[in-house]
């Protein structure tokens, strides 16, 4: 079946501050190390007048996967609330020039737009803080129909369902998804959403996900268990495709017939994991909608997040379409 986009994402639209930061500053500011912790816009003002100088960038779990898949010569569509602000502009402004189809009416005389303060410490782990502002507002009357259907694969974004609205946004996009004969696929996008969420998630996964994104701490939450390996087996049943990823052991590409490990692409340095899992997600979507095998689709995966976690931000900064064909992909 033919498709205008080969991915169609609905997640937060968030503009992502993203500045360096030491183990001491964390424990000052009472920031769980590695964590994801949702604050108001009173201690996003605090927070940002204390971080040090970092870089501001449109971003958001699901609108760095869409510029993923950009960057590998793809077509991407996005939903995602911003407010009629500043900030709003600028993350509308990005996500066209890169060649995303985006057109969700902004929200006006609400919340700002959102945005994500990351402490990156030296070891490149990131440290996140979210004001959701506006991205909450997403309902299912923002919800493009013709974008979804347009899609070869419907990318949701785990975050969305710290919404209220997130669990309806989902079943109508899934809806349409799947009547138009599209394959669906899901982030878990952090440990805290699943721990927040896990039931509700898990009845989603079993009823209408075809695709599953997760790393090692995500996977081991869902199946409630320390042990990896004991993780994937209780996934197994439950899914058609896992992607699950492991840092520097690269990934797990998981079907109901089995499991295989595909080794991470090296990496010189690392310098910021933001955006890992996102551009591991646009590598194997993009693989996958092109028809590519499920390993190549893990090593495309990989290649782009190596490339991420080489320099702060998590958007590319080389063109993966360059690098896929250097790799032979």
């Amino acid at each position: 079946m033919s498709s205008a986009y080969d991915v169609a994402a609905v997640g937060n639209a968030i503009v992502d501050v993203i500045a360096p930061a030491d183990d001491a500053f964390l424990a000052a500011e009472s920031l769980p190390k590695g964590s994801m912790s949702l604050i108001d816009d009173a201690r996003a003002a605090g927070l940002y007048k204390v971080m040090a100088p970092g870089l501001e960038s449109s971003g958001g779990s699901g609108a760095n996967t869409v510029a993923g898949i950009a960057s590998f010569g793809g077509k991407a569509a996005y939903i995602g609330k911003v407010a009629d602000d500043q900030l709003g502009q600028v993350f509308t402004h990005d996500i066209r020039a890169i060649g995303v189809d985006f057109s969700t009416a902004p929200l006006v005389g609400g919340a700002a737009t959102a945005r994500c303060l990351v402490n990156v410490t030296p070891d490149g782990q990131r440290t996140m803080s979210t004001f959701l502002g506006a991205s909450v507002n997403l309902s299912v009357g923002d919800l493009n129909a013709e974008m979804i259907k347009g899609g070869a694969v419907l990318y949701l974004e785990g975050y969305l369902f710290d919404a209220a609205s997130g669990p309806q946004v989902f079943a109508k996009a899934a809806t349409i998804a799947r009547d138009a004969g599209r394959k669906i696929s899901l982030t878990l996008s952090d440990g805290f959403v699943v721990g927040r969420h896990r039931a509700a998630l898990m009845a989603f996964i079993e009823s209408d996900v075809d695709i599953l994104f997760a790393n090692e701490d995500e996977t081991k939450a869902l199946m409630q268990t320390e042990d990896f390996d004991a993780a994937v087996a209780a996934l197994r049943p439950h899914i058609e495709i896992a992607a699950l990823t492991r840092s520097e052991k690269g990934s797990v590409v998981v079907t109901k017939s089995g499991a295989e490990a595909v080794p991470a692409a090296p990496v010189a340095q690392v310098l910021d994991t933001t955006g890992a899992g996102d551009q591991y997600a646009a590598g194997f979507l993009f693989g996958l909608a092109r028809g590519k095998a499920l390993r190549d689709c893990a090593r495309l995966g990989g290649l782009a997040a190596a490339e991420v976690i080489s320099h702060y931000g998590a958007r590319p900064q080389v063109a993966y379409k360059d690098l896929a064909a250097k790799a032979g992909l």
